[in-house]
């Protein structure tokens, strides 16, 4: 009996082991897809940043409400 359950163990532990790794590659996969994804906003603000300054002021001086027509 005392066998039986140390081998149900070690399949519980193997089994919680792979669902670890499993869950570590999609977590890795995903950081490196949003790595990419800040790499490609860096490269826009950076050929941009000045344009993109200027429209956040912009932005920032229109008046928070506007008339219906």
């Amino acid at each position: 009996m005392h066998k039986a359950n140390i081998e149900l163990e070690k399949k519980k532990l193997e089994t919680l082991g792979y669902q670890t790794a499993e869950k570590a590659a999609q977590y890795a996969a995903h950081t490196q897809r949003l790595e990419q994804r800040v790499r490609v906003l860096e490269r826009i603000i950076t050929d941009k940043g000045f344009d993109v300054s200027m429209q956040i002021e912009e932005l920032r001086s229109e008046p928070e409400t506007k008339e219906l027509n």
